[in-house]
């Protein structure tokens, strides 16, 4: 099905960000194919075709992309939205929990680039948009595994960009803050919890629950991939709400002192 509409792919398309972000690539005109790892289970969307992708498999990645391309001739832009969260002390993390985190969240997205780059590089154009976190450019107490995960995913994108920027594709972030979504609830929890941290863990939890209730809708990050689609000169880094644009200022800006007081103070730690 051949079409002259660009061709959106969106992974973890049927809920909070990435749900809110395909429907916002239909409004701008984007054929979209959303994934998820069961797509019968997926609630429809207008304008929307649902594949099943499970981003932590190799076969499934190779066989969703090619999918893609057999059935539309083409893909413009990747959103590798799909991700978990990790809520917990680093010593509380085994390295086997780590590893399954980063199998999503940066192993995730470099399956996917790679089954999409010889098909963009060959048409001389496409756009690979990789879902970061205000936590890829921030530490972030109780959530390392999670920070540790979009740190990388920043300096693979990054250090990606320049690699293929001379073939007409660009590897662009999204860097959101706290989003009104499922995150805490859904976020994986310490497989060797300690009783050491289990008070401060309390707090950050309440922290974080609170913070995502009051967080950005979800459109507000689509705005941002959306600019990031179709901007005639694409930034390397979109900061997605006022939150997320305030901390990348202060990190740039703040002295080291300051910023690790204000770090410490927002996270209620002591010491």
């Amino acid at each position: 099905m051949q079409t002259a509409r660009p061709v959106a792919l969106v992974t973890g398309a049927s809920s909070g960000i990435g749900k809110a972000t395909a429907l916002a690539l239909v409004a701008a005109g984007f054929d979209v194919v959303g994934t998820s790892r069961d797509s019968t289970r997926a609630t429809p969307l207008d304008g929307v075709v649902f594949r099943d992708l499970d981003v932590a498999g190799d076969a499934s990645v190779t066989t969703a992309v090619g999918q893609v391309i057999d059935e539309f001739e083409r893909i413009d832009v990747l959103v590798n939205n799909a991700g978990v969260g990790s809520i917990g002390a680093a010593e509380e993390a085994s390295v086997a929990q780590a590893q399954a985190v980063f199998d999503i969240n940066l192993f995730g997205v470099m399956r996917m680039a790679q089954a999409v780059l010889p098909h963009m590089r060959a048409r001389g154009r496409g756009r690979i948009i990789n879902l970061s976190s205000v936590q890829g450019f921030l530490p972030a107490p109780y959530m390392a595994v999670y920070g540790a995960s979009k740190h990388a995913v920043e300096g693979y994108s990054e250090s990606l960009d320049h690699e293929v920027r001379q073939y007409g594709v660009r590897s662009l972030l999204v860097e959101p803050a706290y989003t009104n979504t499922g995150f805490e609830a859904n976020s994986v929890k310490p497989d060797s919890p300690l009783q050491v941290y289990a008070q401060q863990r309390q707090i950050f939890d309440r922290l974080m629950a609170t913070a995502v209730k009051a967080g950005d809708d979800p459109a507000v990050v689509a705005k941002a991939i959306v600019a990031a689609a179709t901007d005639p000169k694409p930034k390397l880094r979109y900061t997605a709400g006022p939150l997320a644009g305030r901390a990348s200022t202060l990190r740039r800006l703040a002295p080291a002192g300051i910023f690790d007081k204000q770090i410490r103070k927002l996270n209620q730690l002591t010491g």
